[in-house]
């Protein structure tokens, strides 16, 4: 007999045997006189109801060691429903049953209890055996007794074989305090961790606190570290996207969890608006915000996901990732160029893309000093390529990823990026009334490929030291997340011909993230050595010029910088010029023709 098969027995054995104890309750007299015809049948005719209802709910397909509050809300709405149609068959057939009216309830009560007790029964002795069974278990402190933490700790308890106890939170709420939350005790405020872990011989420091900034989750560590314990996290709000928490997403604490913001609220319904059930492309798609981009598109549910790029291996892998996670979504690798106009046209003459989103660019100062024509064939002839196709066959919507380094530039990468900008306001301004062009402008994102975190912790692998370029250079800084889904908030607001500016928060100085990675990694005996500034670099960055000034929208997180109108033919001529420049490889007419494009430049080192 199968498992389903034997619990659908046992639950109707257990509800027969509610039925017998609520008439032997009403009829003392059952027991010594055996049982009446009648109530055979009012058991026969209660058996076939829960039956019915048993194989409609599925109940004998729950699985009984792990069952939950859900599993047993089914169970009472089963009970519920059976207990209601044997109360009134009782009154139809009242002459034939002669049956007391408190018995149907009085059976639904007990069926309810000992159905149910079953299922806890099973799931408590499956919990001891695994305990049994478990190794060394680590005794956690969990920092934060929301939902996030009582999960987690329910995960724990059940889940003994991963080896690992929770012992009780840390919460600041002094409303929690004192209690007990999924029968652990509530020791304290944060601030207590040391005194708390000492007391109760923990182990390791659990952060449960998903929406928790980077100032908090900076304290719990410092806090942990001088205690000498152990510290991981789960995921920030930007990481659990579908709501759920368990053990397989504790992690160790890394840098973006250091310098996380409060979390960004979206206007889901505006941005589902112009993705579901659109043919979308994404250029770029195989590279840091390329590839979150695609991931954060999925759930709004494109009719088809084109992801454009140069390197077969990172678009292989994206593919592979979102046929993994999201099967039910038809995606298309296509590897090509963005510089290359005639593989361009061939996609957009198949495929049709109603958005775009153009990631695809060369983003590294130092190297971008060193090959000026690759910056402007790639970021700014490969734009021209993407506008002037997304005219042709009516796109509605394409979105340019650009970058602070665009304002008041003083690199030929941060040039480029600007001449791109105006490329696509000036796509805009030929635009039908049914299209929006618009370029997003945002800083540094961290763990993007080549970005400052990677460097450092790949600098500490080999031994040190930590490179600095200045002791005072600072930066802004995003989770990549966070900016892909700001993107697209920001393909939602569809204004035409806007340059949208991301809020970055604070600005963050180099050297102090360098020695926030040391400490993360442990390796405390690397020093931080400052190199100085490089060729284009900045000591700090800024989203406008003061010339600009933004604009509000919609959304908190998003302004419109106020720009100069552009001339539409000027640039396409100057652009024109500009291409034949970086044909022929001409760097002093490079630089000279982006000093002339962009009046606010301080290109004094580049000419």
């Amino acid at each position: 007999m199968s498992s389903a098969n034997r619990k659908f027995v046992i639950d109707l054995a257990l509800w027969t045997a509610a039925g017998l104890l609520a008439y032997a309750f009403r009829k003392p007299g059952l027991i010594y006189q055996g049982v009446p015809v009648n109530v055979w049948g009012y058991l026969l005719l209660s058996v076939g109801v829960m039956a019915a209802l048993e194989t409609y709910y599925a109940l004998h397909r729950q699985e009984w060691q792990r069952v939950g509050l859900r599993d047993l809300h089914l169970l009472a709405r089963a009970a519920a429903l059976a207990t209601l149609v044997m109360f009134a068959l009782g009154f139809i057939l009242q002459g034939w049953l002669q049956l007391p009216r408190s018995v149907p309830v009085l059976a639904g009560v007990l069926g309810f209890m000992a159905m149910g007790g079953a299922r806890l029964a099973a799931r408590l002795l499956s919990e001891r055996v695994r305990l049994r069974g478990a190794p060394q278990r680590q005794r956690v402190l969990i920092v934060g007794a929301g939902d996030a933490g009582s999960l987690i700790a329910r995960e724990m308890q059940r889940h003994p074989e991963a080896g690992l106890d929770p012992i009780g939170f840390l919460d600041d709420e002094p409303g929690k305090v004192r209690t007990r939350v999924v029968g652990l005790p509530v020791f304290g405020p944060v601030g207590a961790l040391p005194a708390v872990a000492a007391q109760e011989q923990a182990q390791e420091i659990l952060i449960a606190v998903p929406s928790a900034e980077g100032q908090f989750v900076r304290r719990v560590v410092d806090l942990a570290q001088g205690a000498g314990l152990r510290y991981r996290i789960i995921p920030g709000v930007f990481e659990i996207l579908s709501g759920n928490v368990s053990i397989n997403q504790i992690r160790d604490v890394n840098l973006e969890d250091l310098l996380r913001r409060p979390p960004v609220q979206l206007n889901t319904a505006e941005i589902a608006g112009y993705l579901k059930g659109r043919v979308i492309l994404v250029t770029g798609a195989g590279g840091s915000i390329g590839s979150e981009i695609v991931r954060q598109l999925a759930p709004f549910g494109p009719a088809t996901l084109l992801l454009f790029g140069r390197g077969e291996n990172s678009v292989f892998s994206i593919q592979q990732e979102l046929g993994r996670q999201w099967p039910e979504i038809k995606q298309i690798g296509l590897i090509g160029d963005v510089r290359d106009a005639a593989r361009l046209r061939a996609v957009f003459e198949r495929y049709r893309p109603e958005v775009v989103f153009h990631a695809a660019a060369h983003k590294h100062v130092p190297l971008m000093e060193e090959t000026p024509s690759e910056a402007i064939l790639n970021n700014v002839v490969g734009t021209q390529n993407v506008v002037n196709l997304c005219l042709e066959f009516g796109v509605g919507r394409l979105v340019n990823i650009s970058t602070d380094k665009a304002v008041n530039p003083t690199s030929v990468m941060g040039a480029s990026k600007r001449v791109a900008e105006m490329v696509v306001s000036a796509g805009a301004a030929r635009a039908r009334s049914t299209q929006a062009f618009v370029s997003v402008r945002f800083g540094n994102v961290l763990g993007s490929r080549g970005s400052v975190v990677p460097t450092f912790m790949a600098q500490i692998r080999a031994g040190g030291p930590i490179t600095v370029t200045h002791p005072e250079m600072v930066r802004y800084f995003m989770t990549i997340p966070e900016a892909a889904r700001l993107v697209l908030q920001a393909g939602g607001l569809a204004e035409n011909g806007k340059v949208y500016v991301l809020n970055m928060g604070d600005p963050v100085r180099i050297a102090d993230l360098a020695h926030d990675v040391i400490r993360l990694s442990g390796a405390h005996n690397v020093d931080v050595v400052y190199t100085g500034v490089r060729p284009g670099e900045k000591l700090y960055e800024e989203l406008l010029t003061p010339s600009e000034g933004a604009d509000a929208t919609t959304h908190t997180e998003i302004f419109s910088a106020r720009l100069a109108q552009v001339d539409a033919t000027q640039i396409a001529e100057r652009v024109q010029t500009l291409t034949t420049a970086a044909q022929q490889s001409d760097v002093p007419q490079i630089r000279a023709l982006l000093a002339q494009m962009i009046p606010e430049n301080k290109f004094g080192s580049l000419r």
